[in-house]
């Protein structure tokens, strides 16, 4: 391992197509999990998913044998709602989402309405439809405010790259003519909740990803050094398309470890 890595206090790691894909684990995962905790680093996962509750995140990791506590999961459903109530305490919602995108902002004091809301929140969601595209179009016409989780337009599941928020945000964005304003990386609003929350700085974090347009381009904004894993979105061809570049590369995050002196 680079000792400029091993020196690090803090490490804000992604999850999809970083630690797993869908339910299967990636190489290396379990391994640079048990040298954060044996190294007593200050780890948080930050995922742009907004369709697990922290506990609900800790669970799955939990069934692929990494057991971390709630504390160390930040989503973007979370940060969604604490932005909105910052913005318009106890508003209204209309979602198209998932139960740890609703109950983050229940948490809050956000309720949901879908006759006049004051928001439309698009986030992950395998019930996506028709019908509600056609309510949220309905909604921002009349005023509602649009906003996104997070802008990923895909994902890395175990069936290959699927479609995430900022695909299912389009359509609705088209017929409005209305952009969504989206909370999750590389939003600084999400990295700023992500380093008050691991307690420490911009010099002493890196920030580990598989995805340049939203993880590594949100450390490199934030001047948090950046780790790109190719086990996710990104690989040595499209990476080219990007402008910017990482600190580090690796195969899979079990190669940092695999590099290490220790």
């Amino acid at each position: 391992m680079d000792d400029t890595i091993k020196n690090k206090d803090g490490f804000i790691i992604d999850m999809d197509g970083v630690l797993y894909h869908g339910n299967n684990l990636l190489d290396g995962a379990l391994e640079f999990i048990d040298w954060l905790q044996n190294n007593n680093k200050k780890y948080l996962f930050l995922t742009n998913s907004s369709e697990r509750s922290p506990r609900e995140l800790s669970q799955k990791l939990a069934r692929m044998g990494i057991v971390v506590g709630d504390e160390h999961f930040y989503t973007s459903a979370i940060a969604t709602a604490l932005f909105l109530a910052s913005q318009s305490p106890r508003c209204t919602a209309y979602v198209i989402g998932e139960p740890g995108l609703i109950n983050a902002l229940y948490e809050v004091g956000i309720t949901m309405n879908d006759v006049s809301p004051k928001y439309v929140i698009i986030g992950e969601t395998r019930s996506y439809s028709f019908e509600k595209i056609e309510k949220a179009v309905q909604l921002v016409q009349r005023g509602a405010k649009l906003i996104g989780t997070n802008p990923d337009r895909t994902g890395p599941t175990e069936k290959g790259i699927m479609p995430a928020t900022g695909a299912l945000a389009v359509p609705i964005e088209i017929a409005t003519g209305k952009k969504a304003y989206y909370i999750g990386k590389p939003n600084p609003l999400m990295m700023r909740h992500a380093l008050k929350k691991l307690g420490t700085d911009v010099k002493n974090t890196i920030i580990i990803g598989d995805r340049m347009d939203t993880d590594i381009v949100a450390g490199i904004e934030s001047e948090i050094d950046t780790i790109l894993v190719l086990s996710g979105v990104t690989n040595h061809q499209n990476i080219q398309n990007f402008s910017y570049r990482p600190k580090y590369i690796y195969d899979n995050i079990g190669e940092v470890i695999k590099k290490s002196k220790i």
